[in-house]
């Protein structure tokens, strides 16, 4: 049970993953603002850093992020390229769009299982006769909130054809 301080200091939105496991989803032109994460052989070291530079330039813009849909794409073992959903264009942030057919899968548990998940995503998005042109990765919750809320879901999302 989340006590009431416990509730009042999460900063991440509760994940529904019944909304996103094994979905398709279609987007025309979604817009999304993107930076980089610098990494250490695919570790994050400023992803809070770049996630409040990204929420600040949404709130002054008064842009919306719907699901808090933050997608990341491993460039390097020193570097992950992100993409956070925004309802409009922000200024003074790096604007981009997607679109196309994409196929998301959920998985729950430690970050360590990553490898796994990826294999499963693999074999079931093949399964579904999807052809994989890149792979994103939803970090759903911060790792603080993930303990309050008890889960720790982290969505694969492909785009597939």
């Amino acid at each position: 049970m989340t006590t009431q301080s416990e509730k009042d200091s999460l900063c991440c939105p509760e994940f529904n993953p019944v909304l996103w496991d094994e979905k398709v989803l279609e987007w025309d032109q979604k817009k999304f603002i993107s930076d980089h994460i610098h990494t250490f052989f695919y570790m994050p070291l400023n992803f809070g850093g770049v996630m409040s530079r990204f929420l600040e330039k949404v709130e002054k813009a008064d842009a919306k992020t719907a699901d808090f849909l933050c997608l990341s794409k491993f460039a390097s073992p020193w570097k992950i390229d992100v993409y956070l959903e925004v309802s409009k264009d922000v200024p003074d942030a790096d604007n981009t769009t997607m679109s196309g057919k994409f196929f998301c899968k959920v998985y729950e548990g430690p970050f360590s299982h990553t490898d796994k998940w990826c294999k499963d995503y693999e074999h079931v998005a093949q399964a579904k006769g999807y052809k994989i042109k890149k792979l994103f990765m939803w970090y759903t919750t911060c790792p603080k909130c993930a303990k309050k809320y008890g889960k720790n879901y982290v969505a694969i999302i492909g785009q597939v054809e």
